[in-house]
């Protein structure tokens, strides 16, 4: 399949996903939406066949969140347990590992949230300092996460830590599966403006032991390892912008073909209608690049896709803020109003610009690895 045209099956799971996120809308029930999108196979359209998966990729499953998003409920937890944690499982667990959790997370009976933000590192992976160091068979990890997705409902984190030595110098990403109810494992709720159903924490692991088989694929392959979860969870935020923007986007355009002030519908007017034809034009965009992010990592080119999802999930972002602006704008006063549902949009909207590595550092990735220029770091 060329990643600029989508196949029959494609076609046909937009549909359906489509007519599932119109019976929801925008007032859902997420346990309900969540529970029915798992009964459908869609929650683990990318897991392993073998798993109970659907067999597919990051293609299928963005398309699964991007219609949701489209029709005013995205499932956010989306990125973090099937897209982040079940990619992981998938290529670099062992057989125990992806017997435990693979078919839970396949058919939505567990979901697993991921834990590498840290309070002092912010975007720069370098400086993680959440370590883990061995106690005889078992691991020991301490340290602190902030902003983790989902920690009330998830079954266990997939938690990015660093092994000792890797203070010398030398980057040693490991992950590891914590159980929710572990010993030391805390957590806090983070007060956030943003409207969201799936909540935000800030975790503590104080000297929390975990056997062997917690940790996930080889000791010294982290950084590919977390790289083959970072690079689908651009490509899904990508499709979490796409999705809102477009949401917003028809909300907009369907007051604009209604609405009357003068003698004909405000859409009429060019300065309604242009703005709003840019804003199509630039989420369409977008789409094209999370089309071709997804079939490079789906094809297996992780060096190439990491540098498609970057871009994907940059344009998705600046398409998706200028949507929803352009929207509640083209609603004047009822754009800010509970009835309409756009205002909250604005702070939502935002999270693809500053999540999960904010848009200056994609920009940092694309003038240092694809145009070659000088570090300033």
């Amino acid at each position: 399949m060329s990643p600029a045209t989508e196949t029959e099956e494609h076609k046909a799971l937009r549909s359906a996903v489509a007519a599932l996120g119109k019976r929801h809308g925008r007032d859902y029930d997420i346990n309900t939406l969540w529970s029915e999108a798992a009964k459908l196979g869609y929650l683990g359209v990318n897991l392993p066949e073998a798993y109970g998966g659907g067999g597919g990729g990051i293609a299928e499953l963005s398309i699964v969140l991007e219609e949701l998003g489209a029709a005013g409920c995205p499932l956010l937890m989306m990125v973090v347990s099937p897209a982040i944690c079940g990619t992981v499982i998938a290529r670099f667990g062992t057989e125990a590992q992806k017997q435990e959790w693979l078919p839970g997370l396949a058919d939505g009976t567990r979901t697993m949230a991921f834990g590498i933000t840290e309070p002092d590192a912010g975007s720069n992976s370098h400086r993680i300092t959440t370590t883990a160091r061995r106690d005889g068979a078992d691991w020991l990890l301490s340290g602190r996460k902030v902003f983790i997705s989902g920690v009330d409902i998830a079954d266990a984190t997939l938690i990015v830590g660093r092994t000792e030595d890797a203070r010398t110098g030398s980057l040693k990403p490991c992950l590891f599966i914590v159980p929710r109810d572990a010993d030391g494992f805390g957590r806090r709720q983070i007060d956030m403006e943003l409207h969201s159903a799936e909540k935000q924490f800030e975790l503590t692991l104080d000297d929390v032991r975990l056997p062997a088989d917690a940790l996930v694929g080889d000791e010294d392959a982290g950084l590919l390892q977390l790289f083959a979860g970072l690079n689908p969870e651009r490509v899904m935020t990508a499709a979490f912008a796409i999705g809102m923007g477009r949401y917003a986007l028809s909300r907009a355009v369907e007051y604009a073909r209604e609405r009357t002030v003068w003698k004909q519908p405000i859409g009429a007017h060019q300065a309604i209608a242009h703005p709003l034809a840019q804003a199509h034009i630039d989420l369409e965009l977008a789409r094209l690049m999370m089309q071709k992010a997804a079939y490079l990592y789906d094809s297996g080119d992780d060096v190439a896709a990491g540098e498609a999802a970057n871009m994907a999930k940059y344009a998705a972002g600046e398409a998706c803020v200028k949507a929803v602006d352009q929207s509640v704008h083209t609603l004047g006063g009822n754009g800010l109003t509970r009835e309409f549902g756009l205002a909250t949009l604005i702070t939502a909207s935002r999270v693809a610009r500053i999540a999960p590595v904010s848009r200056e550092m994609i920009l940092n990735y694309v003038s240092h690895q694809t145009l070659g220029l000088p570090k300033s770091y």
